[in-house]
């Protein structure tokens, strides 16, 4: 049975709940319950062991906890009840009683996950409307043993079941998780430049951390590949989510992983850092954009004030209708130092479209991108294709960062446009109708891996039909030759840039006031005295380039139609952007006045010629 199989017989539970509980309800019952049966299920094989372990060490007066653990297979959980979900079944009329007394007999970090469901106030209105026998039956039914559902089928099974009460409840569910395939691109674009990591046989320990980590997908797929690649790695994961539902999904993944739970926090990431001073060695995140950070703004702005970089929120503030470069910040927090070559981060983060251009020189997101460029740390920016999150079918794009560039890299910066990189779903999911395929994925993550710069090109003949599909050209690669008459059509898909490529000077240009006589108006006093006083109303702009000298352009683009100008050098400021859009576009001319001359005629002649035979 697949997934989506799976989850759907679990969701058939709601056919029981109908009635007595609204729509939007449904997961807060089939939720908890679908965790408490896997974990039943996954303690099943050792469950004699552990209550004969439990038995003699409660005698001998020793606390059994570490011989519990090791008695359940070395898992980080147990628990010492000899009930479990068929057993409850054999006694109907004590079904609420018995099915609390197990779920206190788990131990205290299972015990939490029920808690953040807030699973015993179900448990009480089922029993009122005699739906607990109901529900547990139906759940005691379901086999999800570890060798009929693994870790990765359950991950999926558990973000499936989200997304539908999600749907159902009108929120959003891009907040709980987020698309698999865009995680596996992350992923790859994460290590591949890591090869100790990757190298079969080499018993590295690494730490990975999402401060969004919702259901704990990204660190469960972070987990497999490099498990794939390096059955030797050791990947410990940390974790911070805010939503208690997916808070408790997440903790329960991470039990059965065998990964210490106390790594994962419950808590607002922003206000609340549950891993301050922490250093972690890869980052992943899938922060929630376009939404306002006001509920947090007092801490953030207090932060930033009192300890400026010594803190997270150094380089700036973003305005507080969208938080998502705040989350930037804080695992630019989280990057361990280079010391002697060794150690460094590298992190892969979502963002909208907002975060590459919004706000002026000056404004916090210029001075947060101003860091990043300035410090080096922007790797690449991949651009991805619309439509491919179940929330939202905004243009979303995957930020690398690093702090341990390979020489290549150094003051570079790469640009890949993944956004004609899909397929069409065969069923679309909320809002999301395209998926990048495994081919897709291994191309943007050559090209990242490669560092190369790439276009697609596509052969058109003489007609203007195009010959084939693109083809991918390196800078290394032959183009393919144009047929007679026929043309190419060349369409950037991966470019390099030296990082001041997308910083500015933004400098204010000034032009004297005049009197009525047309003559310019002094200055009568101080620094302005006998200096021609500006005109507000004919105040400008300019944005300069970093890579070109001022004066320079000044004489250039602003002498010639204004003599009398001159700059304000006081109010200068640099900033930066991403014009990511504009480094892919490629004009194409318009048809000629003699084509569409000749069309126009053609459709004329055309519907004539239909009007005459109606008239006969």
């Amino acid at each position: 049975m697949n997934h989506q199989a799976l989850s759907s017989f679990i969701w058939s539970v709601a056919d029981l709940l109908r009635g007595d509980y609204k729509q939007s309800e449904y997961g807060r019952v089939i939720l908890p319950f679908t965790v408490l049966r896997r974990l039943d299920c996954v303690l099943e094989a050792s469950k004699p062991a552990v209550l004969a372990e439990f038995e003699a060490k409660t005698k001998a007066g020793l606390n059994p906890d570490p011989f519990l653990r090791r008695a359940s297979g070395n898992q980080s959980f147990y628990n010492t009840s000899p009930l479990d979900l068929v057993k409850l079944l054999g006694d109907q009329d004590h079904i609420r009683q018995n099915l609390y007394a197990y779920i206190q007999a788990f131990s205290p970090a299972a015990r939490d996950i029920f808690e953040r469901f807030d699973f015993y106030t179900q448990v009480e209105r089922l029993a009122k409307a005699n739906l607990l026998y109901l529900v547990t039956e139906k759940f005691a039914n379901i086999d999800l043993h570890p060798e009929v559902v693994d870790n990765a089928s359950m991950g999926l099974v558990f973000e499936e079941l989200i997304r539908k009460f999600a749907e159902i409840s009108n929120e959003t569910a891009g907040e709980h998780f987020t698309p698999r395939e865009v995680i596996r691109l992350m992923v790859n674009l994460l290590f591949i430049e890591d090869d100790d990591v990757l190298t079969p046989g080499s018993a590295v320990v690494r730490t990975i951390y999402d401060p969004t980590a919702g259901t704990g997908g990204m660190l469960s797929i972070a987990g497999e590949y490099l498990l794939e690649h390096n059955p030797q790695a050791r990947l410990t994961m940390f974790g911070q989510e805010l939503n208690d539902e997916s808070y408790a999904i997440c903790k329960a993944d991470m039990l059965i992983k065998g990964q210490p739970v106390e790594n994962i926090i419950a808590g607002n990431t922003l206000s609340d850092d549950g891993h301050g001073g922490r250093k972690f060695d890869y980052m992943l995140s899938n922060p929630p954009f376009g939404v306002e950070w006001k509920k947090v703004e007092k801490a953030v702005r207090q932060e930033h004030e009192q300890k400026g970089f010594d803190g997270r929120f150094g380089p700036g503030l973003p305005r507080v209708s969208d938080g998502s470069m705040l989350f930037l910040m804080h695992l630019l927090s989280k990057m361990a130092p280079v010391v002697n070559g060794e150690g460094g981060s590298r992190f892969g983060i979502v963002l909208n479209g907002s975060p590459l251009f919004t706000g002026g020189a000056g404004s916090g997101e210029s001075e947060i991108r101003r860091y990043v460029l300035e410090n080096d740390l922007v790797e690449a920016i991949v651009g991805l294709p619309t439509d491919m999150f179940y929330n939202t079918g905004i243009a979303t794009y995957v930020w690398i960062l690093s702090n341990k560039k390979p020489a290549d890299r150094k003051g570079f910066v790469q640009l890949i446009d993944a956004s004609g990189f899909w397929q069409k779903m065969r069923k679309s999911l909320g809002s999301k109708r395209k998926e990048m395929s495994d081919e897709h994925i291994a191309t943007v993550t050559r090209l990242f891996g490669d560092f190369i710069e790439a276009e697609l090109v596509t052969v058109f003949d003489a007609a203007g039909a195009a010959l084939g599909a693109p083809q991918l050209v390196t800078g290394t690669d032959n183009p393919p030759a144009a047929p007679e008459g026929g043309k190419l059509k060349r369409v950037p898909i991966s470019r390099i840039f030296r990082k001041e490529e997308f910083g500015y000077t933004t400098v204010t240009i000034e032009r004297p006031l005049r009197d009525e006589a047309g003559n310019p108006v002094l200055g009568v006093k101080g620094k302005q005295k006998s200096k021609p006083q500006p005109d507000s109303a004919l105040r400008d702009t300019e944005n300069v380039p970093l890579t070109e000298d001022i004066q320079a352009y000044f004489e250039r683009e602003v002498l010639p139609h204004a003599p009398d100008a001159w700059i304000d050098v006081e109010k200068s400021k640099v900033g930066y952007e991403i014009p990511f859009n504009r480094h892919f576009y490629v004009f194409e001319p318009p048809r000629s006045l003699h084509a569409i001359d000749e069309e126009l005629t053609a459709v004329s002649a055309s519907i004539m010629k239909m009007l005459e035979e109606l008239a006969e």
